[in-house]
């Protein structure tokens, strides 16, 4: 596949690289955090609000987007981009983690996933080519391949035969593509400016924890020729040096003009080390989840801000922030909206926490261009000191 990727800069010191990926609504420069829209919406957020905040990605999900609100009606207008209101690149997850999250209602088999949907119990199908499909009437920029995302712990013949599926979907996926399944093809841009653009798509990396099984999983998976590679499987309750080892086992067999994606990560201090290893893009729910139960991220760990400790702080959530809730609001006050239930607390929490997560990819940008960023790294992982446990999504 035709290559969309360029490595702008590399550290001296490690794996990191600033990079640039060209998709259909925009360039991307990498490290690059996606906040996730599961559901064609950041939670609590505009996409003007996402603007502001630099965002130059957002993820949705193409199993909750297919259950609801169902392809008819984001085909009725004309994409996801236009149903959402949102002008920059969108990558769209292939569902592959919701056959490990809805274990208890699905059903596995060479063909597909067969499950049911967890809105109303109706029964629903999802192939490798379905799943490339329902991601071309969503005119993503970036489409996931289907794959099996496995539990922790998991035995190591299951994950074998686990990862020996995912790689025999990713081909029936990169067939269907090149069969005529993109958004140049489908109805659902036929009347747009997106028709002459071509949607990217990413293999996935799997096979637990099992260093072998990832080299070879990498592998296998690299010879279909992808425009991208994810690490998947990481970040479903395995402990943070096991994740790390998933990446290390699999980085030196992806091609270093392609994009690497580690899915579902993770804390700020994996982020930056993810991106020592040689990472490009990541995606997390922790930044808008735990702004929902009052937990702000500042350079020097989480701050719970329904702790009675700041009933009277008259400080910002950080001090020398540029986001809307530090430039006008006070840490007493945003205790007072979250203890009150009010809205705006948790709305103002959740712009801070993506700020604090973009502009850390932005740093991280213009400190590997500097070539800086091992000290960067060092220096903010000791400073770092989260005062609540932060669970692994």
């Amino acid at each position: 596949m035709q290559n969309e990727f360029a490595v702008v800069s590399a550290d001296r010191h490690s794996k990191a690289r600033h990079g640039r990926l060209t998709t259909a609504h925009g360039v991307i420069d990498t490290p690059a955090f996606m906040p996730v829209g599961t559901q064609g919406s950041i939670k609590g957020v505009s996409p003007r609000e996402l603007r502001e905040l630099k965002a130059q990605i957002i993820l949705g999900n193409t199993y909750h987007l297919f259950v609801r609100p169902g392809l008819t009606a984001i085909r009725h207008f004309g994409g996801l981009h236009h149903f959402m209101s949102w002008d920059g690149p969108i990558l769209t997850d292939s569902g592959g983690y919701q056959i490990f999250s809805l274990a208890k209602l699905r059903k596995i088999t060479e063909e597909g996933v067969e499950f049911q949907n967890h809105i109303d119990g109706a029964r629903a199908f999802i192939s490798p080519e379905i799943a490339m499909e329902i991601q071309a009437a969503l005119g993503s920029d970036i489409a996931m391949v289907l794959d099996e995302c496995v539990p922790y712990p998991c035995e190591y013949d299951y994950a074998a035969k686990s990862a020996e599926l995912t790689i025999r979907w990713a081909k029936r996926c990169k067939e269907a593509v090149e069969a005529g399944v993109s958004p140049a093809n489908s109805k659902i841009t036929a009347d747009t400016a997106d028709t002459a653009a071509r949607q990217l798509v990413f293999g996935i990396v799997q096979g637990a924890t099992f260093p072998d099984l990832r080299s070879e999983s990498a592998q296998a998976i690299v010879e279909l020729d992808f425009d991208g590679y994810a690490i998947g499987g990481v970040s479903v309750g395995e402990p943070e040096e096991e994740m790390m080892r998933a990446v290390e086992s699999a980085e030196p067999f992806l091609p270093a003009n392609k994009p690497r994606y580690a899915m579902g990560l993770g804390t700020p201090p994996q982020l930056l080390k993810m991106i020592a290893r040689g990472m490009d893009m990541f995606d997390c729910v922790l930044p808008t989840r735990l702004a929902r139960n009052g937990t702000a991220f500042t350079a020097t760990g989480t701050l719970n801000l329904k702790n009675a400790e700041f009933a009277l702080d008259k400080r910002p959530i950080e001090e020398n922030c540029a986001c809307e809730a530090c430039r006008g609001f006070s840490r007493g006050y945003i205790r007072h909206l979250v203890k009150a239930e009010e809205i705006l607390g948790l709305r103002l929490i959740t712009l801070h926490n993506l700020h604090f997560y973009l502009n850390l990819m932005k740093r991280a940008r213009s400190e590997i261009e500097d070539g800086t960023f091992d000290h960067f790294l060092k220096a903010f992982v000791a400073e770092y000191k989260p005062r609540d446990a932060i669970p692994i999504v």
